[in-house]
């Protein structure tokens, strides 16, 4: 029990110290970003000059600094939550009080996933709402009315239980009956689920929030099927989404797998831009999938998880995990929900610091996809694209170096559009 207890500080130390670090370390870099952002608000860069007003630019700088502001505060309130679940004890008087109540036993371990996801929802259900109404209106950006944005809700809330609460009854079902391997058997049906997701999404589940119509502009669809068949892309067809419901944000993208995949347009993307320019972002999409990345970043997720399940079954064994954050496990019954709870409490917190390599490796496929946009379609119409995307959608021009090593799933404005334009590209 000596030892229990001294490994389990171990594991409390280590815990807080991973809490404060990620917390410092996203205030800080949040701080680098507003300051570089704040620095160069006054001047648009050369590049842009000529495409992008000053007032304009200034707006991005305003837009990202608004949404520094709410993350500032969005990082504060997620900490002490987890604290408050954790070393604060929160989870442990859940688990506590739903054990008095229900007895040991399934019931009793559904009820305390649904309960901590139920509570982490409300917490973050002010945010969610002040981005939509606040942040996003100020800005011109939010087309929603608080009918939809409810209705929006109360449909993810039953699709989340729907399907949540199946699996998550068949995962704690294999963590109890399918012995010391059972990890491998959730992480079977986990990676079922996800590739069946693949097909269901596009065709049953996003038209339950969005209405997809078959592109109707003859000379887009045209030009656009010239350039799927000169690349050999197979689809199921070209649909058109209404984004402008909902938002004045732009954007394009592929959905499905295999014979499923689909080429979706927002509406709002078709209204800002020309022909050429609609081929040149279908030609970037395209280039993701020559390139295979969204195999690769699949095949990628599923060997993580299998090595995430390992561990978690490793730790959800050793009794100093639980006391170490906090909690008393039931001695006499079965602790899978909450094991699961604790890791994924955990987890995030040590893969914040794995973040920039992973953002770097989403550059580099943006970077191969331009490529590839331009080897198909003209250069100058993709540098033209993405100027006017980052001008309607408020993105700033002039982001942190740091920052966006860090976060950045694609790449500074500049410095993707000085490769675009280089002349080695036709």
């Amino acid at each position: 029990m000596h030892q229990i207890l001294e490994i389990s500080t171990y594991i409390t130390l280590t815990f807080a110290i991973l809490l404060v670090a990620n917390v410092l370390t996203q205030l800080w870099l949040n701080s680098r970003q507003a300051r570089h952002v704040w620095t160069h608000r006054d001047h648009v860069p050369s590049a842009f000059a000529s495409d992008v007003s000053l007032a304009a630019h200034q707006k991005a700088a305003d837009y990202t600094l608004a949404k520094l502001r709410l993350s500032n505060l969005d990082v504060f309130v997620s900490h002490a939550v987890l604290l408050g679940w954790t070393l604060m004890g929160g989870l442990d008087a859940m688990n506590q009080w739903l054990l008095a109540s229900l007895g040991s036993g399934m019931t009793q371990q559904i009820a305390l996933l649904t309960g901590v996801v139920v509570l982490g929802s409300l917490i973050e259900l002010p945010f969610a709402w002040w981005r939509t109404f606040k942040l996003e209106a100020a800005f011109g950006f939010n087309k929603t009315t608080p009918a939809l944005w409810l209705s929006d809700l109360a449909k993810s809330a039953v699709l989340g239980a729907a399907l949540g609460l199946p699996l998550a009854w068949v995962a704690l079902w294999l963590m109890g009956a399918a012995g010391s391997y059972w990890w491998l058997y959730v992480w079977a049906v986990w990676a079922s689920f996800n590739a069946l997701m693949l097909f269901v999404y596009p065709k049953w589940i996003a038209p339950r929030f969005n209405k997809f119509e078959p592109l109707t502009r003859e000379d887009v669809k045209a030009s656009a099927n010239a350039l799927i068949e000169a690349c050999g892309f197979k689809a199921e067809g070209l649909f058109v989404m209404d984004g402008s419901r909902r938002s004045a944000h732009a954007n394009a993208y592929f959905t499905g797998f295999g014979k499923s995949k689909r080429v979706v347009f927002f509406d709002t993307l078709l209204d800002r831009l020309s022909v050429k320019e609609v081929n040149a972002v279908l030609a970037h999409e395209l280039g993701h999938f020559a390139h295979q990345h969204i195999r690769k970043r699949i095949i990628g997720l599923f060997a993580l998880s299998a090595l995430a399940l390992a561990a978690l079954s490793w730790f959800a064994s050793q009794l100093w995990f639980y006391v170490g954050l906090g909690v008393l496990p039931d001695v006499g019954g079965p602790n899978d929900a909450l094991a699961l709870i604790l890791f994924m409490f955990m987890l995030p917190l040590v893969t914040f610091f794995v973040s920039p390599l992973l953002a770097g490796f989403s550059r580099k496929d943006e970077f191969e996809a331009d490529a590839y946009a331009c080897q198909h379609a003209e250069a100058s119409a993709l540098a033209s694209a993405l100027t006017k995307l980052y001008n309607d959608n408020a993105s700033t021009l002039t982001p942190d170096p740091v920052y966006t090593r860090f976060y950045a799933s694609h790449p500074a404005a500049m410095e993707r559009i000085t490769r675009i334009t280089a002349p080695a590209h036709p």
